[in-house]
């Protein structure tokens, strides 16, 4: 039964939950067990940007302009995808500077300058404020739609007294939870523990209750997604809403809508909050840079299911369709759920971004005003810590009730969306003031302001007072009209751009007027000694050390610095500070007169721009420190002295690769000098051997002719004979070695020539046959081409292919050798291989078969055995590469694809248009 009891006791039942889940972080913060201390819990807490615009205005957009609501996620996954380079500096320079806010980064930039502060402060309050009305018209619609389905809930609120409206009194309780949850300290530096791990486990909530509605959507109401396409694709006019045609502006308001939503993603001041000020680690960016994309595809995966059964359903206002669904079904607990989930975006969205707000209010506004009060300064120990928490509270409610208010006057007026990206807008004209000024040194701080005013003036011409004009507050002419009959101001067609959607219309002229002022003003303006420094060390933060630099030279005693710190932050605090510090002499009095080093003054500043802002920590340290911190030159001088050391240290590193290298190449070419002797060695052997085998055989035969007078003539022409071939073996193996030689100095002559390679191979064939015969190898030959026309020597490529086929017939099988031979075309060249089916040639060994001096040895076999099969001197295959090289080829070895063995392939180019001579035979 969904009675008022009902369901504000679930929702004060949730919101108690939260209460005791914020306690219990907070509880295990102060024993040292952090929650927040996990890269998950980090990136659920970014999901704090999915607002109760994603859970309900996602789906209105879809039903109004099809797939353009997947441009407010996309800006965000691209921001996280560029998180090591863009969020990463952020984090670390927050981190050393001890930021609060976004307006405190944008001040502490631009010389740590209170007015530009207090101008980013007005700004984010004035454009955040309907983004807080935005969960609070949320809220307020969701439960009247959940009490009073079927029936419309009233669609103004204006005319109820304000204490009727539920959106007030959540507002005061969300007001007292931020309160009791938010500012328990008054460094708002520090984390926020239990507020951030509620805000992860409303995370957790919304999602569960957005994916269980789409479920329920897709597999109850539709007998699955197949089904729900197949009704949608019926009915012409949904396909066309929910087409790319339904995205307005078309190219330009996919452009514009995703640079909108980059933007807003680093620039929204709860987003900032969650994303730099609560980080408590810059490595779980790693982590969230892919965990955050896939929770934003999760929430949106039922989008546009959603968004087509409320349109096939006629399920009422399209912004509560995720509501309006499971009450048609008659359902009790999902609209409870989905409620819950409703109140778990907004509270979370409401809840940061009150928190980011309130401390902007009270740095950046109230503190800068109170500073020049002599009364304040004359505090008691501890006191004023109270009343600045105190301020920072009644910010809280105030600013909740200014969400109330827009509430009130002019919510109903816009949709969620809409509403939503009004703020986007606004919150985007911090982003070149904060991106420029971290990546670029000249920027100044009046350019920023002057950049940052004209683009919020231009903002809210073209954004916030139309929405004024069409609540009926302020005449609408103007709106169609312009200003004074200036059709070229009008807010929606400024300089007469038409057909923009009004969202990328606003962000260009804004940005345009904002980005142009910060460089051309900047280009014309001086900064300040102080602008200086600070701009070095943003632009530079990612310099390992720079950011811990002490700024201060100038001088104060420990217990003026120690008396400023107990005024403002309290006794615990200070003992805090000054922990480590010879805090012993100073808490007894005995070293108060003592000087305070630097790194105790910029540990003091620190301190105080954790709880009140760098500005004004600012001026309180200079009302304590006679002198200046370091000058622009000093902080280049110790930029450079770490570039150096930087560059010493690459420089060290890049040498140590290189002697590594260098010693690993002369080991390696020692391993390779030992080889070759070696090889040498077997050379010399080898040689000795092969010269003195012939040698010895014409010595014994010569002396039998001349001591044997009586030697029959048949015995005496074999004699002889032996002797001749003894001394052709003898010539053959002293011409291999002069070939050798000549290729290895580059002397070897060749007479290069038109030929036709098949006629060469057919005459070399004819010369190895009869030696091949009488081994026993049956030798086959393709000629796939009837004529082959290269560029060669004709007899040393005889050489060559008499060498490949005698060595295939060597290595060939013992049993039933067999080598075939073919010669064909292949793309430019012509290829001549040789196969034998043998046992092969191993990997390992196919180059070494080219090295001199290498001998071929049958795989398994010994060295006693090959000694009886026909070996030449190792030098054939070394010189039928260097010939084959000579003429523009190449000689390999590889697996014989048709006998199985080893494959000798030789490898020359066609020759150019001639005709092949007849090779000389």
């Amino acid at each position: 039964m969904r009675t008022d009891a009902v369901v504000l006791s679930v929702a004060f039942g949730y919101l108690a939950l939260l209460f005791v889940i914020a306690a219990w972080g907070d509880r295990r913060a102060e024993q040292g067990r952090s929650l927040i201390g996990s890269p998950t819990v980090y990136a659920l807490s970014i999901a704090v940007y999915c607002t109760a615009w994603t859970f309900y205005g996602s789906v209105g957009r879809a039903a109004q302009f099809g797939p353009s609501f997947l441009l407010i996620y996309l800006g965000p996954t691209l921001a996280m995808l560029l998180s090591p380079f863009l969020i990463r500096k952020m984090v670390r320079i927050a981190s050393a500077q001890r930021i609060t806010s976004i307006a405190d980064f944008i001040s502490a930039r631009y010389g740590k300058s209170s007015s530009l502060g207090a101008l980013v402060a007005l700004i984010a309050l004035i454009g955040i404020t309907p983004y807080i009305t935005l969960q609070l018209k949320a809220i307020t619609v969701s439960y009247a739609v959940l009490i009073n389905y079927p029936q419309a809930p009233a669609q103004s609120l204006v005319e109820e007294a304000f204490w009727a409206d539920k959106s007030f009194w959540v507002a005061l309780v969300l007001a007292v939870f931020i309160i009791l949850f938010g500012t328990r300290h008054l460094d708002a530096s520090e984390r926020h523990e239990g507020m951030v791990a509620a805000i992860a486990f409303e995370s957790l909530v919304k999602l569960v209750a957005f994916l269980s509605v789409g479920v329920f959507t897709v597999f109850v109401l539709f007998n699955g997604p197949g089904d729900l396409f197949a009704q949608v694709a019926a009915s012409p006019d949904l396909v066309g809403a929910l087409g790319l045609e339904a995205v307005p502006g078309g190219a330009s308001g996919w452009i514009g809508m995703l640079v909108l939503a980059f933007l807003a993603f680093i620039t929204l001041p709860r987003q900032f909050q969650v994303l730099v000020v609560e980080n408590v680690d810059e490595r779980h960016l790693k982590r969230a840079s892919w965990l955050f994309p896939l929770y934003l595809l999760a929430i949106n995966l039922f989008v546009i299911p959603i968004a087509m059964a409320g349109m096939l359903l006629s399920a009422g206002d399209p912004d509560s369709y995720v509501l309006n669904l499971p009450l048609s079904a008659g359902l009790e607990a999902l609209p409870l759920l989905v409620f819950i989930g409703g109140l778990s975006a907004a509270t979370g969205m409401v809840i940061v971004e009150t928190i980011a707000l309130s401390t902007m209010v009270s740095n950046q506004l109230i503190m800068p005003l109170l500073l020049r009060s002599r009364r304040l300064h004359l505090g008691s120990s501890g006191e004023l810590a109270g009343w600045l928490l105190g301020i920072r509270r009644v910010a809280i409610v105030l600013i909740l009730l200014l969400g109330y208010l827009y509430h009130a006057l002019i919510g109903d007026s816009y949709s969620l969306v809409t509403i939503g990206l009004v703020s986007f807008a606004a919150a985007s004209q911090f982003a070149p003031a904060m991106l420029i000024g971290m990546y670029w040194r000249g920027a100044t701080r009046r350019g920023a302001a002057l950049g940052l005013i004209a683009g919020t003036l231009i903002w809210a011409w073209t954004l916030l007072i139309p929405g004024f004009a069409q609540s009926g507050w302020v005449d609408d002419t103007f709106l169609t009209l312009g200003p004074f009959g200036l059709e070229w101001l009008r807010p929606y067609a400024m300089f007469g751009l038409e057909d923009w959607d009004i969202y990328s219309h606003s962000l260009l002229w804004s940005l345009t007027a904002n980005i142009g002022l910060l460089v051309g003003v900047s280009l014309f303006t001086r900064q300040s000694p102080l602008e200086q420094t600070q701009a070095a060390l943003f632009t530079e933060a990612m310099h390992p050390g720079l950011m811990e630099t002490s700024l201060w030279h100038g001088q104060t005693t420990r217990g003026e610095l120690r008396n400023l710190l107990d005024r403002y932050l309290g006794t615990g605090a200070t003992a805090r500070v000054f922990a480590g510090q010879d805090n012993s002499q100073v808490g007894n009095g005995h070293g108060n007169d003592q000087p305070a080093p630097p790194e105790m003054i910029a540990r003091a500043e620190q301190a105080l721009s954790g709880a009140l802002g760098n500005a004004s920590a600012r001026v309180l340290i200079n009302s304590v420190v006679r002198g200046e911190a370091l000058d622009l030159e000093s902080i280049l001088s110790i930029l450079d002295t770490t570039s150096e050391t930087l560059e010493v240290n690459r420089r060290l590193e890049q040498k140590s690769e290189e002697l590594a290298r260098a010693s690993e190449e002369l080991r390696a070419a020692n391993e390779r000098l030992r080889e070759l002797d070696r090889l040498k060695d077997e050379f010399v052997a080898m040689v000795s051997h092969e010269l003195r085998t012939p040698l010895t055989s014409i010595r014994a035969f010569a002396e039998i002719l001349r001591d044997s007078d009586g030697l029959p003539d048949e015995k005496r022409v074999h004699f002889l004979n032996v002797v001749v071939k003894e001394s052709q073996r003898l010539s053959r193996l002293i011409e291999e070695i002069l070939d050798l030689a000549r290729l290895e100095s580059g002397r070897l002559t060749l007479n290069p020539q038109h030929l036709d390679l098949v006629a060469l191979t057919r005459h070399s064939v004819d010369a190895v046959h009869h030696m091949q015969e009488n081994r026993g190898v049956a030798l086959e030959v393709q000629i796939e081409v009837e004529q082959a026309p290269v560029v060669g020597d004709p007899d040393r490529l005889e050489q060559v292919i008499i060498n490949l086929l005698d060595n295939a017939g060597k290595f060939a099988d013992e049993t039933s050798p067999k080598v075939l031979l073919r010669l064909g075309r292949y793309k430019n060249h012509f290829r001549l291989a040789v196969e034998d089916n043998g046992p092969g040639i191993i990997e390992q060994e196919r180059e070494r078969v080219f090295e001199k001096f290498h001998q071929i040895q049958r795989p398994g076999e010994s060295p006693e055995k090959s000694r009886g099969r026909p070996r030449g001197s190792g030098l054939g295959l070394p010189i039928s590469r260097g010939i084959v090289a000579h003429l523009g080829g190449r000689l390999w070895v590889e697996d014989a694809p048709a006998l199985g063995g080893a494959c000798l392939t030789m490898e020359l180019p066609e020759a150019p248009d001639a005709t092949p001579a007849s090779p000389a035979v």
